[in-house]
Order: structure tokens, then C-alpha cells, then sequence
């Protein structure tokens, strides 16, 4: 069977370009200013595409973040002082410190999970009710997974059982 040749389509008004290949699904490109919109199909190609680009991109700002924070944090082992008022503040210091990096390790997951929810097609929909959780919520936080109502539920819940 002869391979395709790849096709190149550009479209003026929404600025986005269309590869297909001779495998799988066409590959959809969007501008750097692209902004999904309420009157798109909801989570079209489109909205993936710039939402995965979006989580990358937050994955990698945080990931070089945790490694600049770590590194910059051994180097200040060197400075070990007698003075045990200083000591406890740096102590404070890096218990702080470490517990941001622990908050953004776990959002680094949460950001995986989201990814792996657009390639299976189930991103931006409640995990709980599977209704849209609508853009302006996934533009303010993308990796929601319920929509504003399910996660007031699901906090509530998580609030009762901690006070048991």
C-alpha cells in the first residue's frame, strides 16, 4: 500500500493547521494565542490540543521549579550555625520549603492524571456525574475533574470523615 504523502491545510481565521498522516487521526495544530470558546464544539480537537499544551507546559515550569528549589536547598547544608535560635529557622525554613515541593510533586501527578484523561477522551468531564465541566473552570484550574457542584460535594464529604 503506498504511503500518503502528509497534506498541510491551513484555515485564516482560527489559525490552526491540519496534518494528516497515512497513520491515525490528523494531527491539530492551533496558534499561541488560541483561547477555546463557548461556541466551539465542546471539547473538540481544538480544546484538547491547546489544554494538553497548557498541562505540558505547567508540568515542565513546575518540574524545573522542584529541581531548582532541591538544588538550592542542598547547597544551603553548608551553613550549620551554633547558634540554635538560627538553627530552628532554618529548620522552619526548609520544613516549609519541603512541604511546597510535596504540594507541587502532587500537582505534577494531578496534571499526569489530567493528560491521561485526554487521551482517553474523558477530559473535561465530571468524574462523578460525567457532565462538562465547563471551560472557564478548566481554564482557571485544568486539572479539575468535577464540576463545581460534584467537588463541593466531595469536599464536604472529606470534612465530615476528617472530623471523625
Amino acid at each position: 500500500m503506498p504511503k500518503k504523502a502528509k497534506v498541510k491545510k491551513k484555515v485564516s481565521k482560527s489559525k490552526v493547521s491540519v496534518k494528516t498522516k497515512s497513520i491515525g487521526k490528523p494531527v491539530i495544530k492551533i496558534s499561541k494565542n488560541y483561547e477555546p470558546k463557548d461556541t466551539e464544539k465542546y471539547m473538540c480537537e481544538k480544546h484538547k490540543v491547546f489544554f494538553r499544551i497548557k498541562l505540558t507546559e505547567w508540568k515542565k515550569e513546575l518540574v524545573k521549579a522542584n529541581n531548582e528549589a532541591l538544588y538550592n536547598g542542598s547547597m544551603d547544608d553548608n551553613s550549620i550555625s551554633a547558634d540554635v535560635v538560627d538553627q530552628a529557622s532554618s529548620y522552619t525554613d526548609k520544613n516549609v520549603e519541603m512541604k511546597a515541593i510535596n504540594r507541587q510533586i502532587k500537582l505534577i501527578s494531578e496534571i499526569d492524571k489530567a493528560l491521561i484523561r485526554i487521551k482517553d477522551e474523558t477530559y473535561g468531564y465530571c468524574l462523578d456525574t460525567a457532565e462538562p465541566i465547563g471551560l472557564k473552570r478548566l481554564m482557571a484550574r485544568p486539572v479539575a475533574k468535577y464540576t463545581i457542584s460534584a467537588q463541593e460535594k466531595h469536599e464536604k464529604n472529606e470534612k465530615v470523615y476528617a472530623d471523625e
